[in-house]
């Protein structure tokens, strides 16, 4: 008999696996969901992820950033380490911080279908500049499409100070 514990967390592999393989270049792959067990409640999810690291497609050096991704879920959350190999799997790859941001918010809509995402890169500076993308996405027809609309519009009114870069 599968218990109720078992059946929420179908799907997730690699949660307390001690044999994961890290993944050295871009693979959506890895991205696991469970099932949310609140979807009626609105409510973010906020991960803060200070160790990003991809390539510069032109000169191959590295580029390193703390990423944040914020989402309100539907019917699914993703699982945490399996959000962490995926994004270890952008050490190898050449992409701009645009693109970067871009996809990794594309591929987390495709896998969880949320009420609303946005991703917010914050990378180090190289050259003297840093560049700080931000992307955002509101489920079509819902409340939520105008907050994205909104927080777009919004996202940078209130810089914050920086003295750690």
């Amino acid at each position: 008999m599968t218990s109720r514990i078992e059946k929420d967390l179908a799907g997730v592999s690699l949660l307390g696996n001690q044999e994961v393989k890290y993944k050295f270049d871009y693979d959506p792959i890895v991205l696991e969901k469970f099932v949310n067990k609140h979807p009626d409640n609105d409510y973010f999810v906020k991960f803060n992820c200070p160790e990003f690291t991809s390539l510069c497609p032109k000169t191959g050096q590295p580029d390193f950033a703390t990423v944040y991704i914020s989402y309100v879920p539907d019917n699914y959350l993703v699982e945490s380490k399996s959000l962490k190999l995926y994004l270890f799997s952008f050490r190898n790859h050449g992409d701009f911080h645009e693109d970067c941001m871009n996809i990794i918010m594309k591929d987390l809509i495709k896998l969880l279908d949320p009420k609303y995402i946005e991703v917010w890169g914050k990378f180090t500076p190289r050259g003297g500049i840093s560049i700080d993308p931000y992307c955002n996405y509101g489920k079509k027809n819902t409340e939520w499409e105008s907050v994205a609309k909104k927080r777009l519009f919004e996202h940078d009114l209130y810089p914050e100070k920086v003295d750690n870069r």
